[in-house]
């Protein structure tokens, strides 16, 4: 886990954090893990970021992940039913992954739904070749439960993993 976990927070997303994002999207690595288009179009990119700022669904919620004053990420619950919610996150900053912040921010997102929203089940995908992914979910206890589909990850059509916690 990481050490500086005091200094994570979680909290809304903000129109100023567009510089962040704008960032995250020169960054080659952040780009080809993440399925984005490295330099996007600003105009786009930026339009983007303000739906992810107003979004307003019963069923889906989106949070900054802010280290040290600056917005590192974002953390998704989606299709939030009563007691169950996929969960997500991206590190956009990727000279910060390895470091232990993508489980320890994961572990304090469980702890916030369950606690927030009284979700007991967590699901979680990720592609067969993200081994940093894998290995977190398994670190925090989640367990395979099938292999569907398939989705572009380093700019190759890769197997999908989907995985469970329940608390």
């Amino acid at each position: 886990m990481f050490e500086d976990a005091k200094k994570i927070i979680f909290r809304p997303l903000k129109n100023d954090d567009y510089n962040f994002v704008h960032h995250w999207s020169m960054d080659e690595k952040f780009c080809e893990a993440n399925g984005w288009r490295k330099n996007q179009n600003e105009e786009n990119l930026y339009n983007w970021w303000q739906y992810c700022v107003n979004m307003n669904s019963k069923d889906c919620i989106r949070l900054g992940i802010e280290y040290e004053e600056r917005l590192i990420g974002y953390a998704d619950l989606a299709e939030i039913q009563k007691d169950s919610a996929e969960i997500g996150i991206a590190i956009g900053e990727s000279e910060l992954w390895g470091k232990g912040i993508g489980t320890t921010v994961t572990q304090m997102f469980i702890n916030y739904a369950s606690v927030k929203f009284n979700i007991t089940k967590f699901y979680g995908e990720t592609h067969e070749t993200n081994f940093r992914s894998k290995k977190m979910m398994e670190k925090l206890g989640f367990e395979e439960v099938s292999r569907n589909g398939s989705d572009i990850y380093l700019n190759k059509d890769t197997p999908l993993i989907q995985y469970k916690l329940y608390l």
